[in-house]
């Protein structure tokens, strides 16, 4: 059985990582550089960001490859790297969970590629699936136990990547980002994902990034109330540390540990099963994440209501997709997300 699989098996709800652009700044990463290099340059960085989120009590760490397309790394002339840095971005963290004491899941992270779709673009969907399966055949080879396909906002894309993905033994996760009003910004609402799960076949769906904790819970009951009768998805919840606010020069995200542990809870009483952080999510955050939920019991699922008391306002798209009224007052739905 893939580790994938036994984990969820046993376990009801696997803690995710953080953010990994975040940590990597800390690290000394210029903005504009690509943290995949690091995979070949840097390479004891890439372990000791890994094994923060081991100590932190991660049960999945994803690995340094969310821009490892050829379309991505072509921006700083690698785009015949993608074997190398991928491999060297899955094998880094294998060596990393091995040699911990705990069973970790080491997760396949493949981003966008950047570029539009043809017609409107100049990318065939063969080659979207060429460049997709590149990347994915490499972290296989690197040793993840799953593809990873995460912060779309186009259903096309999605299942370009997901074909591209199939060309691997792996499972196969998905999630896109809802900051546009209770949608993706190509207009995905929670009833499309969920159907786009059920044609693909996936092992499991969901949300990251997206303009706050507060969106991410609302995404998955939005989500957990589109599953058709009988279906019963497994749904990831990765929200970002807050909103980000530009402070002395620098990006800082205004999410406390405090409110990321309530965070955590809130995702899984929602329905989440794989619940984790994005942006500006640190390996103390995943610690108090890790925290919450092992010592706080399972309750019901959380009210919109709840989730702006006690995480923050939602977009009204979202709030109306949960509670199916119009009475919820919310602000700053109109941010958008930044990249991890």
């Amino acid at each position: 059985m893939n580790a994938f699989e036994k984990l969820l098996g046993e376990k009801s709800t696997l803690l995710a990582d953080g953010a990994t652009g975040t940590t990597f700044f800390g690290m000394g990463l210029q903005s504009g550089d690509a943290p995949e290099l690091w995979n070949a340059d840097y390479p004891d960085r890439v372990g000791t960001h890994y094994q923060a989120f081991v100590d932190a009590g991660s049960d999945l760490i994803l690995t340094n490859s969310f821009g490892g397309t050829r379309y991505r790394l072509q921006l700083h002339h690698a785009q015949d790297r993608v074997t190398e840095l991928n491999v060297a971005a899955a094998a880094i963290l294998r060596q990393v969970v091995d040699n911990s004491e705990r069973d970790i899941i080491v997760a396949g992270s493949i981003g966008p590629t950047g570029e539009i779709l043809a017609p409107l673009g100049t990318l065939e969907p063969d080659a979207a699936v060429a460049a997709f399966a590149e990347q994915a055949l490499a972290l296989e080879q690197g040793g993840a136990d799953v593809i990873w396909i995460e912060t779309m906002s186009s259903r096309e894309e999605v299942e370009l990547a997901v074909r591209g993905a199939q060309q691997t033994s792996l499972p196969i996760v998905f999630t896109m980002s809802f900051d546009t009003n209770g949608r993706t910004m190509m207009g995905v609402g929670a009833a499309d994902l969920m159907g786009l799960h059920q044609r693909l076949g996936v092992h499991a769906c969901g949300t990251n990034c997206g303009i706050g904790a507060s969106e991410v819970v609302a995404t998955i009951l939005n989500l957990q109330a589109s599953k058709s009768e009988g279906e019963d998805p497994i749904l990831v919840a990765k929200a970002n540390c807050g909103i980000p606010e530009f402070i002395d020069g620098e990006i800082h995200y205004n999410g406390t540990p405090e409110i990321m542990a309530r965070y955590a809870v809130m995702a899984r009483d929602a329905g989440a099963r794989i619940v984790g952080g994005c942006c500006g999510t640190s390996a103390e955050h995943v610690a108090a994440m890790r925290h919450a939920l092992d010592t706080t019991a399972p309750g019901p699922a959380p009210s919109i209501e709840d989730v702006v008391r006690e995480l923050g306002a939602v977009s009204d798209g979202a709030a109306d997709q949960a509670s199916g009224q119009h009475e919820v007052k919310t602000r700053g739905s109109s941010r958008r997300r930044r990249r991890r």
